[in-house]
């Protein structure tokens, strides 16, 4: 298994390091190369790869009806135009064996990912995949990182908080049991789907001690808050999507409605600006 290897060791461990910080780290989500270009141009040390935002930008539902190849080959644009780190969305792996998830990983591995976010909840049946089956995958995906030379970091995600049986104190204790189970596989972070409350996420990182990520959404603590609940990575998930659909919504409307384009020209970048969105730089001094 080649993989070029100085450059995506190096980013792997610049992101590894990210995950070590006192304060929690933010990573915004791009779905293209602009927006991950945005996103890095602003100062983010990282950037990760959003499924929903890519999927539905290509015409598709997010979960796992976009055809692999596509996917990858977002992930290798992005990953090709950047600077900084790139983490990739692989939804539950798009395998239905634990080798099939592992091959997924591999390919995101030769598009220059360094990172993966791995779900627990199956696409195809709505439902949680059996811990013992999920922990297979999760093994399978650190073996091929392994083999990689890569540093890989793992993001498992557990999506028991809405899916798992019960009432809300028993998919509470699904989500832990799950993401424990997962940290001692193997994986680098965890990843409560849905978890906002202040009291819950403090117990939920007490109750991990490892680094645990939460995403934006209403109703989520500042990060000075999270800092002090212990959360170690905050992602903007879809967030950014869902504002830039939104920003052109306003601005059809104030077209269609009052014939003025305020909300679509205020803050807008250039012709020039966009442009050098897409253009390929070099590796930074620190790699």
């Amino acid at each position: 298994m080649a993989f070029p290897g100085a450059l995506e060791i190096s980013r792997a461990e610049r992101f590894r390091r990210l995950h070590r910080a006192r304060r929690p780290f933010l990573l915004p989500n791009a779905w293209d190369v602009p927006s991950a270009r945005v996103f890095e141009d602003a100062g983010f040390p990282a950037v990760a790869t959003s499924s929903a935002g890519i999927m539905v930008s290509r015409g598709y539902p997010d979960g796992e009806r976009m055809p692999l190849p596509e996917l990858v080959e977002v992930v290798r644009r992005i990953a090709s135009r950047l600077r900084v780190p790139v983490s990739a969305d692989v939804v539950s792996g798009y395998g239905k064996s634990p080798a099939a998830v592992g091959r997924t990983v591999q390919r995101m591995l030769r598009a220059g990912a360094i990172g993966v976010n791995l779900e627990d909840h199956n696409p195809a049946s709505g439902k949680l995949f059996p811990l013992d089956v999920q922990l297979q995958r999760i093994q399978a995906v650190l073996r091929t990182a392994q083999r990689s030379g890569v540093p890989l970091v793992l993001n498992a995600r557990t999506d028991a908080l809405n899916h798992a049986p019960g009432d809300k104190e028993a998919r509470f204790e699904e989500a832990v049991r799950r993401a424990q189970a997962f940290r001692d596989a193997g994986a680098d972070c965890v990843y409560p789907m849905g978890l906002t409350d202040r009291t819950a996420i403090r117990a939920f990182v007490l109750a991990l001690r490892c680094p645990v990520n939460v995403m934006v959404r209403r109703g989520l603590p500042s990060v000075r808050e999270l800092a002090r609940l212990g959360v170690r990575r905050v992602s903007f998930g879809p967030s950014a999507s869902y504002a830039a659909m939104g920003l052109l919504k306003r601005a059809s409307r104030e077209a269609l409605t009052r014939g003025t384009f305020r909300t679509l020209v205020e803050g807008a970048i250039t012709f020039d600006e966009l442009n050098r969105l897409a253009e390929r730089r070099g590796p930074s001094a620190s790699g």
